[in-house]
């Protein structure tokens, strides 16, 4: 079954003249306006119709009647003696729905019957693939009529009753066959087409279209025909001719060829008219021709395909889709209206000529007789609406012309289930809304006081349940705290050139976790490890919004340090709603003075001191002798630079340093501060 209630998320109904009001999720009280041809449709339409301005109004009242044990429609006829005959994929059988009741009346020698029309005396001709067998249905008798040798597909059948003659398209190579009442049939035109997937008769002239290269021929004689419109798509679904020599056609484009052999398949998946699945989803194109071929673009779907096409008695086209099951129409100034929803994924045939209108849907196939324009059931019903959390509601607000009865109701599975409220008392102006607190809601209008009204708006303010910001971790991106398993990251190789002193900024960050979107403010302090007092990093006035910040420390002694992170959502909220939330960091060095060098001497052949820092460890220890640039690296006297006073011997005998060389030394601590410090050689 078609999906019925789409679940949008509470920014997806936004307009985007909200959305821009909404970004972030706008402090305070929100609002969700409905107020556009896509909001509207994405609901649920019983007996209305939206139109591509966003109006709703009063439309086809559908009735419902199932035809038992068939899953897909290829072609419906409303027959003269005022049945309708539905030919299908299930096995080729072919159904009468009369009076209310339907029957099978009989089934074609393959897999699906594929086309009806109404021909000679009355008599019903039935097309019907994959064998290229025509049949007949005429009092009551169901009966093969004739064969065409050549072709395995008859995927549409036309009847000119000017001239007497039956046009079948036909494929798998692209012929049209002219068959006269005697059951001779000659291949009356031959296109480099895969497929004939439609044909259509109009003041005795003849057009037929591709399902290969998606061409629309003029047939303008025997065996001669002129390209009317290329589409440059997958298929030219249908041919309907107008009043005044004009003709209408929908075109597809389809992920694969849409006509055979996918159309072949028996089972419940099997394709429909020009062989496209029910779950296949194309773009789909409706164009007029005048009498002169000028063509017109009239609709355009980007998101579907078209599986239907016919005109009512107005002249005004119809058609149905092939993946939602809905129904559009379009007037002269390309107003297009979605005047039905089914429940079933694919309309594929239409009946809207005369007294007597039905809808035929498939998966499975229901006949859908149109009842009259608007009534009591007349609704529409929004898309389940996600205000992200638990909402209180306020004043619910429309804008229509003509009277409407508007309900709501809520609830906190994203699908209404026995768990949501019951639909509110309805309202016929605007006025509190009754549902209670909810995370999901829906809006439901009915037309049933007036025929006439048309709905154009929509709004439902709200305000949300306040969520607490959390931060979740605190980083300090240019400090050696951050990797303590790795002491001497920060500092270049051995030997290698010295930079600029380090920087005495410390960069924090942090993650926030914010449930509701609010807008978000921080405060920063510190304190310092073995004390209890803390103090503020910020400026009294300054006010921090990022999940960064720039720690000057020069004025800091140094030693460990912890900085604590607090957050509130009191930018979005009244101080008595407001929340917070706070985290301290793991230990951060400050350290901005370098080591020392004490002891500095030569005895002999070896070298000898003591480096020592504030708060240390001390990192690297190296020598050279002036006037090189090989620094060599000074191993301490306990093996491992691991403490704030680290003593360290060199034996200078492999260095070869010549008598009265002076040597330099220089010590990094952790945080790159550096001394130098020298003497001279024995």
């Amino acid at each position: 079954m078609k999906r019925r209630i789409a679940l949008f998320s509470f920014l997806s109904c936004l307009s985007a003249d909200l959305l821009v009001a909404s970004e972030g999720y706008a402090v305070g009280t929100r609002r969700i306006a409905l107020r556009d041809s896509e909001d509207f449709s994405a609901g649920k339409l019983e007996g209305v119709a939206v139109d591509s301005a966003g109006r709703v109004r009063a439309s086809f009242n559908l009735g419902s009647i199932a035809v038992e044990g068939a899953t897909n429609t290829w072609a419906a006829l409303h027959t003269k003696g005022g049945s309708v005959l539905i030919a299908t994929g299930n096995e080729g059988r072919v159904f009468e729905l009369n009076a209310g009741s339907v029957k099978e009346i009989g089934k074609v020698d393959g897999l699906a019957a594929t086309s009806l029309v109404e021909a000679w005396d009355g008599s019903v001709i039935i097309g019907s693939l994959p064998h290229g067998k025509l049949y007949e249905y005429k009092a009551g008798k169901f009966s093969e009529w004739t064969a065409i040798p050549d072709a395995q597909h008859i995927l549409q059948l036309a009847f000119d009753a000017q001239n007497q003659v039956l046009y079948a398209a036909t494929g798998p190579e692209g012929k049209l066959y002219r068959i006269t009442r005697d059951k001779k049939a000659q291949v009356y035109l031959d296109v480099d087409e895969e497929h004939l997937t439609s044909v259509a008769v109009a003041n005795g002239k003849v057009f037929v279209g591709g399902g290969d290269k998606a061409k629309l021929y003029a047939v303008d004689a025997p065996g001669r025909a002129s390209v009317l419109y290329d589409f440059g798509r997958t298929e030219v679904r249908a041919i309907v001719a107008g009043k005044a020599g004009d003709i209408y056609a929908i075109a597809n484009e389809l992920s694969s060829k849409a006509s055979l052999p996918s159309g072949t398949k028996n089972d419940n998946d099997s394709a429909g008219p020009g062989g496209s699945s029910a779950k296949t989803k194309g773009k789909g194109t409706l164009y007029h021709f005048d009498k002169n071929g000028v063509p017109e673009q009239l609709l355009d779907d980007t998101s579907e395909h078209y599986t239907s096409l016919a005109l009512d008695d107005q002249g005004s086209p119809y058609v149905g889709t092939g993946s939602e099951g809905k129904v559009y129409t379009v007037d002269s100034n390309r107003n297009s209206v979605l005047v039905a929803d089914t429940q079933e994924r694919q309309v594929p045939a239409l009946l809207l000529n005369g007294k007597d209108r039905s809808l035929i849907s498939s998966d499975p196939v229901v006949v859908h007789p149109v009842r009259g324009v608007g009534g009591a059931d007349s609704t529409w019903t929004s898309a389940v609406i996600d205000a992200g959390l638990r909402a209180h509601f306020g004043r619910l607000d429309w804008a229509a012309e003509g009277k409407v009865e508007i309900a709501t109701r809520s609830g906190n599975a994203a699908e209404p289930d026995d768990t949501w409220s019951q639909w509110s008392a309805p309202l016929t102006q605007p006025g509190e809304i009754q549902s209670p607190p909810a995370r999901f809601f829906q809006v439901r209008a009915r037309f049933n006081q007036d025929a006439n009204a048309v709905l154009s708006e929509v709004s439902i303010p709200f305000i949300t349940d306040n969520l607490r910001a959390t931060i979740s971790s605190v980083q300090f991106e240019n400090s050696s705290s951050k990797a303590m398993a790795k002491p001497s990251a920060k500092l270049i190789a051995s030997g290698g050139p010295i930079s600029e002193r380090p920087d005495e900024d410390i960069s924090i960050t942090w993650k926030v976790d914010n449930p509701d979107k609010d807008d978000l403010r921080y405060w920063l302090k510190y304190k310092r490890e073995g004390t209890s007092e803390w103090f503020d990093i910020l400026d009294p006035n300054e006010k921090l919004t990022k999940t960064s910040y720039s720690w000057d420390t020069a004025d800091l002694p140094e030693g460990r340090y912890r900085v604590r992170v607090i957050v509130s959502d009191v930018l979005s909220n009244s101080p008595d709603r407001a929340l917070q939330h706070q985290l301290d960091s793991y230990v951060v060095f400050v350290d901005n003075t370098p080591p020392e060098v004490r002891g500095l001497k030569v005895d002999g052949h070896m070298l000898s001191g003591t480096a020592t820092d504030g708060i240390g460890p001390i990192a690297r220890i190296e020598v050279a002798v002036a006037g090189s640039d090989e620094w060599y690296s000074v191993t301490p006297a306990d093996g491992v630079l691991d403490e704030p006073s680290e003593e360290f011997r060199l034996d200078l005998t492999p260095l070869a340093v010549p008598p009265h060389a002076l040597l330099t030394v220089r010590v990094f601590d952790e945080e790159y501060n550096r001394v130098v410090a020298s003497t001279v050689a024995r």
